[in-house]
């Protein structure tokens, strides 16, 4: 679904009526959308959302009803509501492509277009991409949680149920798969999205037959060559899992093979260890092992370091809610970094906070591994051995580039004219892009605990911009 133009803060409204009125609405505004803080105390971020941002904006109007209720507020002119019946979003926007990865204190989208245009859309803007991308890098850190098996191990979306509400719970589950979600429990998901489904049964199911081997038969009975049985309704090593074989062996030799047993409460490392050996013993070396119960990617590594055998991880509240030390929000922000061809910034008193003017770049460095080694911005060209780059956070840090990197363009321009310049990507797509962007992350970076910090530079000519544009706000003051 589409959202409404009225999806936005008030005061959106009101400033464009306010840039209306000043005569200012068509000034051209360029917007960088940046976060300052990677999510998890993690070493990246997995981007995601932008093509459902493309898709709204290419769609987006005013309709009479919600201009009918805006002229009920008694905040609005007329003569600025007959101008929003024709308000369509002409801008360009700049970004990394959705499933790259990504990093702090870097302009993952740059926007450009018509002032009220850039200031309408920004609430929508960080309220789809700020959490789709807090989403899948959470996904992204249980499937690499769940790699490090050497037995394997796959993370599915399980969280409906917790998540904020049904357009969080389908938000959820597409940024899941983002992440490298293998599907997910959302019918709602897997009809609007594509998405794999997946599921097993409820204890409900157990309890409303007069015992567990007689639940177990009817469900088999039901689903033949897709059964999953959930073990610890009643006791689960020495209920669940005998009665599991019992129903094993039927199926067999009916010409059916059971799917897999789901665990969902207990010590899972020792459960699904001892559950793996009693399968394998029994002839049952295929029947996957599937595990819930508030999971996360360090419930997961520490399932993996104590021996489970775990294959499939269904992750549901901490992943569609982005639970964890520094999950809850991603805080990405909208600046304004140029009007009208002049160059603009927040200096604030804080100088963690204060923004970037102008127009800028990012360039991305691949070392000689093919691993990704550095992201620089710059206002044009491209970075050059070298050159003396700074920290965005510390002036007094600065580096000097080596020789060894081979550098590229990392954005690219999505939107022009208000309408895409390429083909929609399709989910499986992205998902791709983010796996082998993964991939070519140094491995110190991708671990979760006490990642290797990624470096995000500023070029002499970005840090001289800042400079000059700081000192004569502070001028202004005098």
């Amino acid at each position: 679904m589409i959202p409404s133009a009225l999806l936005t803060d008030l005061y959106q409204l009101t400033m464009m009526q306010g840039y209306f009125a000043s005569g200012l609405h068509t000034q051209t505004a360029v917007f960088d959308m940046f976060f300052r803080k990677l999510p998890y105390q993690g070493g990246y971020a997995v981007w995601a959302g932008l093509e459902e941002l493309l898709e709204t904006l290419e769609t987006l109007r005013f309709t009479e009803d919600e201009l009918a209720y805006l002229d009920t507020l008694g905040l609005f002119r007329p003569d600025f509501l007959a101008a929003l019946r024709d308000w369509r979003f002409s801008g360009q926007i700049n970004a990394f492509a959705e499933g790259r990865v990504v990093f702090a204190h870097e302009p993952l989208l740059t926007l450009t277009a018509p002032l009220w245009e850039a200031q309408l859309i920004e609430t929508m803007l960080l309220n789809t991409l700020n959490f789709q991308t807090l989403v899948a890098t959470k996904a992204a850190r249980c499937v690499l949680a769940a790699a490090a098996s050497p037995h394997g191990g796959e993370v599915i979306e399980f969280g409906t149920r917790r998540a904020q509400g049904p357009d969080g719970a389908l938000s959820a589950a597409r940024a899941a798969f983002v992440g490298g979600a293998t599907g997910s429990s959302n019918v709602q998901a897997g009809q609007r999205f594509g998405l794999p489904l997946t599921g097993t049964h409820a204890h409900a199911w157990v309890e409303s037959f007069p015992d567990e081997l007689s639940a177990f038969r009817a469900y088999a009975r039901v689903y033949p060559d897709s059964t999953t049985l959930l073990l610890d309704t009643v006791d689960t090593l020495n209920s669940g899992l005998p009665n599991a074989l019992t129903v094993a062996r039927e199926l067999r030799r009916s010409g059916h093979e059971l799917r897999g047993v789901r665990l969902d409460s207990g010590d899972l490392a020792y459960l699904s260890r001892t559950v793996r050996a009693a399968l394998d013993g029994a002839g049952f070396p295929d029947v996957k092992i599937v595990a819930s119960n508030d999971l996360s990617e360090g419930v997961i590594a520490a399932i993996i370091a104590e021996g489970g055998r775990v294959d499939v991880y269904g992750v549901g509240t901490q992943l569609v809610t982005a639970g964890g030390t520094g999950g809850g929000a991603l805080g990405g922000v909208y600046k304004l970094a140029q009007l009208d061809g002049r160059p603009r910034m927040k200096l604030t008193g804080d100088p963690v906070k204060s923004s970037l003017p102008g127009v800028k770049r990012v360039w991305r460095a691949q070392a000689e591994d093919k691993t990704f080694g550095w992201d620089v911005l710059t206002l044009g060209e491209a970075p050059q051995a070298g050159q003396l780059v700074t920290d965005p956070t510390n002036p007094l840090r600065s580096a000097r580039l080596p020789a060894t990197l081979t550098w590229e363009d990392a954005r690219q321009t999505v939107m022009a004219g208000g309408g895409r310049t390429q083909p929609a990507g399709t989910l499986p797509e992205i998902q791709a892009r983010a796996h082998c962007e993964l991939a070519r992350l140094p491995a110190e970076t991708r671990r979760l605990l006490n990642p290797h910090v990624y470096r995000v530079s500023l070029g002499v000519d970005v840090s001289g911009l800042r400079d000059s544009v700081s000192a004569g706000l502070r001028a202004e003051l005098k």
